[in-house]
């Protein structure tokens, strides 16, 4: 059997994207992951997707995109796609072993943001460990906040929080910055902003009823010496890495591996193959934007298969 569609990654690009060609009549299959949901599964409080006015948890928001999709019926496997032949039509993708075709793909397997590596940067997850400043800055109004990174999202992290924050300090590992020198000086100029340099995080310190972050431990990369320090929250802003592996030598990426579109639409340089959310999305990495691009793949992907008369 050839599918129409196979939807590869959940998350609002992929479950949008699911909505749109089920209610297209395309009957796609999609392969949700291992863990369904995308970034959105470890976000606590949504308070800007359009719709809920009282705001919504992240996991919750999934599981509703998910009945919805179900409801016009998409074939949902809730399996990992292991590798890919992309080079004729029908396309086909793998599950181990076992093949699947189709005439149209999207991929919508999103971004994951790089992390320290601490385990309390688990534990403390969406309770006042934040890798989305866009996301999460509002939750800390008036509250002293760490950013920790050094590159051009550091200082736009930083730069944001100082509109809801009382405090942002700035920790950097070095003691020069990689961003541009625009982004430094806006920062450096910002009187609610203080940089920590030769400084990075040792332990990320908190409570557990109700959970929350309380302060860290910070580390001199110069001396050695350690010292703990209060504090709202943490903002870990050291880059994403787009979940692209598997198309690695088969789509054309950038340097970092984000899939290039042609822009102003989801077409890769593959036709019949479709890019959607944060998988190709270095820019705005939001719910909303994801879900848009979802539905553009999507509507891209109904008239690829028109004018190829499947």
């Amino acid at each position: 059997m050839v599918h129409n569609v196979i939807i590869v990654g959940s998350g609002p690009a992929g479950y949008t994207a699911a909505l749109y060609t089920a209610r297209a009549d395309l009957k796609p299959l999609m392969f949700a992951g291992l863990q369904p949901g995308g970034q959105l599964m470890i976000t606590t409080d949504v308070e800007n997707y359009p719709g809920y006015p009282d705001g919504i948890m992240g996991p919750e928001m999934m599981d509703l995109f998910r009945k919805q999709v179900l409801r016009f019926g998409v074939d949902i496997r809730d399996e990992q796609i292991t590798h890919v032949d992309l080079t004729e039509r029908p396309f086909k993708v793998y599950v181990e072993n076992e093949m699947y075709q189709c005439h149209a793909l999207i991929i919508s397997t999103g971004a994951s943001a790089k992390w320290l590596g601490l385990e309390s940067e688990i534990v403390f997850g969406g309770f006042g460990v934040s890798a989305c400043a866009t996301c999460d800055g509002f939750f800390f109004r008036n509250k002293e906040v760490i950013v920790v990174g050094g590159g051009d999202t550091a200082m736009e992290e930083a730069n944001y929080l100082t509109r809801h924050a009382s405090k942002v300090f700035l920790v950097h590992r070095r003691h020069e910055f990689r961003a541009s020198k625009i982004m430094q000086d806006r920062v450096l100029a910002n009187p609610k902003v203080e940089v920590l340099y030769n400084t990075t995080i040792d332990e990320i310190l908190g409570e557990g009823q109700p959970k929350r972050v309380t302060g860290v431990r910070l580390v001199d990369t110069v001396s050695g010496a350690k010292r703990e320090m209060p504090i709202g929250g943490v903002f870990v802003a050291i880059g994403h890495q787009p979940n692209s592996d598997l198309f690695k030598g088969v789509i054309d990426m950038d340097s970092v591996g984000y899939i290039r579109t042609l822009p102003g639409t989801t077409k890769t340089n593959i036709p019949g193959v479709f890019a959607a959310g944060d998988v190709a999305d270095c820019e705005y990495r939001q719910a909303v934007t994801a879900a848009g691009t979802g539905c553009m793949a999507a509507i891209d992907a109904e008239r690829f298969l028109e004018a190829e008369e499947h």
